[in-house]
């Protein structure tokens, strides 16, 4: 029974640190107007981009990165005395979870948010740093290649798990915990990019990056031609 409560603090502080909206409040104050006006209605790094420039949108997305890891650093720094060996990794792998749900669905913002693709890469790398450049090296040829932030978030969270499970079926790591906690935050994110799947599947999905500037040129020379 006292395992379930301390599971209940875990997701509170995941919750709470997801929660916080970075990209809100630095658009706000760079631009003085509202980051939910603008794009995709999202607080992530990409709207936060597209509404401040590159400059917000970078702090903004290593934010969001931090809130991830600050969850499974608070939870571990609180519960470690109190939970062993077995029950560690669930209170960790439930605020990783809650740390998403709380970027998606932020009590601050009237449960609006973002698509949670930045703090799942926090928890993670909090948990396995070479999460970090193995996310960012995805995140750059998804980029360059497809364009498209929403794909991105999607392969993202999907390699998450898949690197939990290989980490625990080789025997790193000794639970499960990690690989479930993946496959939860991945469902999360899934669920709230439906619209962006949406428009994927009818082919009207927005193009951002470099493959945006390489359409607006080969648009330009049409036109000119």
């Amino acid at each position: 029974m006292f395992e379930i409560g301390y599971l209940l603090v875990a997701a509170s502080i995941g919750y709470i640190c997801g929660a916080i909206p970075f990209g809100f409040w630095y658009v706000r104050v760079a631009k003085k107007t509202d980051i939910r006006d603008v794009g995709s209605g999202r607080t992530g790094g990409t709207n936060a981009y597209r509404a401040a420039g590159p400059v917000i949108g970078l702090l903004t997305g290593l934010s969001d990165i931090i809130k991830g890891f600050a969850a499974i650093w608070l939870t571990r720094l609180l519960l470690q005395g109190a939970l062993g060996e077995t029950w560690l990794p669930w209170a960790l792998a439930t605020a990783a979870v809650m740390a998403v749900i709380g970027h998606n669905w932020s009590v601050f913002l009237k449960w609006g948010g973002g698509a949670g693709t930045t703090p799942n890469v926090g928890w993670a790398t909090a948990l396995w740093w070479p999460v970090f450049p193995i996310a960012l090296l995805v995140m750059g040829i998804t980029l360059v290649g497809v364009g498209m932030a929403s794909v991105i978030s999607l392969i993202v969270a999907a390699i998450l798990p898949i690197i939990f499970a290989v980490r625990y079926l080789i025997g790193i790591d000794s639970t499960a915990a990690y690989m479930v906690g993946g496959i939860a935050s991945a469902a999360v994110v899934t669920w709230a990019l439906r619209p962006n799947i949406k428009r994927l599947i009818e082919g009207t999905e927005r193009v951002v990056g470099p493959r945006a500037r390489r359409i607006q040129m080969r648009n330009a020379k049409s036109q000119s031609g």
